[in-house]
């Protein structure tokens, strides 16, 4: 069994301090780290151009990039594969996802399409609505899930793009890019910011308390046939640490860890493989392996705390 803990790896300014914390509100992970195998994988968004736990979902799914791709570029196609939607394997696969855009401190936030309870029906109008300024813009777009439409760019135009994930917790200003070939895509996106900012769609889902939907963020660009076949067994993914760590409440944090470990650790007996992610790095954490030099060196059982707290 593997299970995957996104947020489970804070950063290293708090993260000894909470490791005494952990020992008490989850006694069977800590026995866990004290006695496992670690694998520490730097996964930088600055280089990935996605969040370390898609970084490790695409190493999962065996993607391969072309030397002229970011590891995000096998965003869409692994969306597609966990979606069960069918595409040309050796055609480049590029999704617009459906967002929400405001202006923030830091120039504009991003609020992904999973957070915003868009409806097919809603997806369906607001496709119809930008048919037209498609048509001109050397884009074309099918429609593909609730929560995103198929878009094919202009052939010269490969633009490398962070995951909707990935803005959503830094800036939209980090990623939005002023280069000479990005003016088409700018201009698209500004003209259906502009016309759906009274359309009927938005005005229902704010009359609802909802987030208008008036913005489209565009990721992928590699082929499904960059993945290796899907793997056999499916890893659980836990999500409960991942909320409060993307705000450092870390009050909150060691209270879903203690819920985890007593609600789903404990009743696991053995160990199975960990995958714990944080904000820069992945550690992978499989069982010690036993026998004459295992209990040789078995008595150092404080190294966990080595790469717990490590800068990288």
């Amino acid at each position: 069994m593997q299970i995957v803990l996104p947020g489970a790896l804070p950063d290293a300014a708090i993260a000894q301090e909470l490791a005494s914390h952990l020992e008490k509100n989850a006694p069977h992970l800590a026995a866990w780290l004290a006695s496992a195998q670690a694998d520490v994988t730097p996964a930088p968004p600055a280089d990935t151009f996605c969040t370390p736990y898609e970084y490790w979902l695409l190493q999962h799914h065996g993607f391969r990039a072309t030397d002229n791709q970011p590891p995000s570029a096998g965003l869409a196609a692994v969306h597609a594969r966990h979606a069960g939607i069918a595409s040309d394997a050796a055609t480049p696969l590029w999704l617009g996802q459906l967002v929400h855009v405001a202006p923030s401190r830091d120039g504009a936030a991003l609020i992904p399409g999973n957070e915003l309870e868009i409806t097919p029906e809603e997806n369906a109008a607001l496709f119809d609505s930008a048919a037209e300024y498609f048509a001109d813009s050397g884009f074309t777009a099918t429609k593909f899930d609730t929560l995103h439409w198929r878009l094919t760019p202009p052939p010269d135009y490969q633009p490398a793009c962070a995951s909707p994930a990935l803005v959503s917790i830094t800036s939209v200003n980090d990623w939005w890019t002023q280069d000479v070939q990005g003016r088409p895509w700018r201009r698209l996106v500004n003209e259906l910011q502009m016309l759906w900012f009274d359309h009927p769609v938005n005005q229902q889902r704010e009359s609802r308390g909802l987030r208008p939907i008036n913005s489209v963020w565009l990721y992928g660009g590699a082929a499904p046939s960059q993945l290796e076949a899907s793997a056999s067994d499916t890893p659980r993914v836990l999500r409960s640490l991942n909320g409060p760590a993307l705000v450092q409440d870390w009050g909150s944090w060691l209270q879903e860890l203690e819920k985890l470990d007593r609600q789903e650790f404990a009743p696991l007996g053995s160990m199975p493989t960990l995958v714990l992610t944080g904000t820069q790095r992945i550690v992978e954490l499989t069982p010690a392996k036993s026998g004459f030099l295992a209990r040789l060196f078995g008595g150092q059982k404080q190294n966990w705390r080595r790469w717990w707290s490590a800068h990288n």
